[in-house]
């Protein structure tokens, strides 16, 4: 019985995700080109036929349409499954580690901003305010309901753990960033990283400030190598760096804070 409850809940948290992906797909779309996410009703964008609601399945309409559209027969790009998939499985993954938990609809949310970032961050290079000041008001707002998000008690001690994390964020990131631009003397990070980052340390507070900061640099450095020895770069070449911040946020949520407190124990902290 426990096995079949298991199964159930986990599919119906992945259906979850797999929705909310393709509700992403349409925030992807239409944030960047300043329209409404909510009206229209999604439509072909080739012959603007409006998509009826059985053409609407995420991830299954796109394969029984083989990827074209219904009408005009258009390609549709594997890209809007592929996210519908990925939301998904990042849905499906937080509720396996933490279950019946404040945390659990608090970081499938976070996962939902960081993922509209990232996918807005690589095609358009800047990230949506409404993902990094929302989260920068919203996050101390849930630390005060949920504290255990800090593994405190009291929505003082959450309030309060989630101001120091937004401060450290922030603050950290506009200190690279200005001694950045003064080595390089042109801008070495954008506005939107550091307020990404002052909206990931009122969510996981200070420590994860740390690690986020050191795995996106690690991801930054391994990923931008990659690309140039790729020839998918050129060395001059601009690359968001709000993505590798949301990988290394990405990791933490799933399971990087325990590693994280297993090498502090390991160099005597």
């Amino acid at each position: 019985m426990m096995v079949f409850w298991m199964i159930y809940w986990s599919t119906l948290i992945f259906a979850l995700g797999l929705c909310f992906g393709s509700f992403l797909n349409v925030c992807i779309w239409r944030i960047p080109k300043e329209k409404s996410v909510a009206w229209p009703p999604s439509a072909c964008p080739k012959c603007g036929t409006r998509i009826k609601g059985y053409d609407n399945i995420p991830v299954l309409s796109w394969l029984l349409l083989r990827g074209k559209c219904r009408s005009c027969k258009a390609p549709i790009s594997v890209g809007y499954p592929l996210i519908e998939l990925l939301t998904g499985l990042f849905f499906l993954t937080i509720w396996l580690i933490y279950g019946v938990s404040p945390k659990t609809p608090i970081y499938m949310l976070a996962v939902f901003g960081l993922l509209l970032g990232t996918f807005i961050d690589l095609e358009e290079m800047w990230l949506p305010d409404r993902v990094t000041i929302g989260g920068m008001i919203l996050f101390p707002l849930l630390s005060m309901a949920a504290p255990e998000l800090h593994g405190t008690v009291g929505w003082f001690a959450g309030l309060k753990a989630s101001l120091i994390g937004l401060a450290a964020g922030f603050g950290l990131f506009w200190a690279i960033r200005a001694l950045g631009t003064a080595a390089l003397k042109k801008e070495a990070m954008g506005c939107g990283d550091l307020k990404l980052m002052g909206m990931l340390g009122a969510l996981l507070g200070w420590q994860a400030v740390i690690y986020i900061t050191f795995f996106s640099a690690l991801a930054g450095a391994v990923i931008g190598t990659g690309l140039i020895v790729m020839k998918k770069k050129e060395l001059s070449s601009q690359i968001p760096y709000g993505p590798y911040i949301a990988l290394a946020a990405f990791s933490w949520m799933l399971g990087g804070d325990r590693l994280w407190n297993i090498y502090l124990n390991l160099v005597g902290f």
